[in-house]
């Protein structure tokens, strides 16, 4: 399809950064619609973006060829039940919403919905986003290929063949912009203590944080080398490293990430009902 309708059913932050991204990936406006409960927001998601909006989550849906389910997973059963008897024509139906399997979203849409599963992060506002992606067996070719052209408008794409690893990405990049926004706090917040402003300690941590990200991404070697590289013997680095690893650093990341990707199974299984 190289015209697609694309009906987003929710029109909030993430909805809105995947349409900043495909407008700037060349997408016509015109073929881009959005619903949500209130018109005040859709009036200035309209102005915005120079797209369609309608208070009718079912009137958009019933003629999309993509349907995005961009709502709050707490929403989405009633969201999803309502849209039912809208999708007699097959559209393929992405879903955003942390949490809730293809199995439940097929249950509450119908069986026979083609069903790609998305974990979409904030920095999609930046079209720097890092998306995890399921298909369910329904999902042609096709769509799969158009499923990944409107998530790469807002960052880079990663296919799944378990369901269950988008639990993992969640873990890794669906939740990871808070742990480093966390770095970035607790490193302010030293460079301060230690005499800096706080304006100064910002800029140089923000920047530092930005620098060692574009040189991973566009290095030919391992983060591991990177760090090592950094880590001169005898070194300043090398204390600040030495402390890191004797507070056992790594452990900390794992329980973190093991209880992110805990709690997401949680909300799987406490809103898939």
């Amino acid at each position: 399809m190289n015209n697609p309708g694309i009906a987003f059913i929710g029109a909030g932050n993430m909805a809105k950064s995947i349409i900043g991204g495909l407008l700037a990936e060349g997408f016509n406006p015109a073929t881009i619609s959005a619903s949500g409960p209130r018109q005040e927001r859709l009036d200035l998601v309209a102005n915005q973006f120079g797209i369609s909006v309608t208070t009718s989550n079912q009137h958009l849906a019933s003629t999309a060829d993509v349907v995005v389910l961009a709502v709050k997973p707490q929403m989405l059963k009633a969201v999803a039940m309502e849209l039912r008897e809208t999708l007699a024509h097959k559209p393929l139906i992405i879903s955003v919403a942390a949490g809730i399997t293809t199995q439940s979203l097929a249950l509450w849409l119908g069986e026979d919905q083609a069903i790609v599963r998305c974990m979409p992060n904030t920095p999609s506002q930046l079209r720097a986003g890092a998306s995890g992606l399921y298909a369910n067996d329904l999902v042609s070719d096709s769509q799969r290929a158009l499923a990944d052209r409107i998530l790469r408008a807002v960052g880079v794409v990663e296919w799944l063949a378990d369901e269950q690893l988008l639990n993992a990405v969640t873990a890794v990049s669906g939740s990871g912009p808070a742990y480093f926004f966390l770095v970035m706090e607790a490193m302010i917040e030293a460079g301060v203590a230690m005499g800096l402003t706080h304006d100064s300690a910002r800029t140089l941590t923000l920047q530092t944080a930005l620098g060692a990200a574009l040189l991973a991404q566009n290095s030919d070697v391992d983060v591991a080398e990177l760090r090592r590289r950094v880590t001169s013997p005898n070194g300043t680095t090398e204390q600040a490293i030495q402390s890191f690893e004797q507070d056992n650093i790594r452990a900390v990341f794992q329980r973190a990430m093991d209880a992110c990707a805990a709690r997401a199974q949680a909300m799987s299984e406490q809103l898939g009902q």
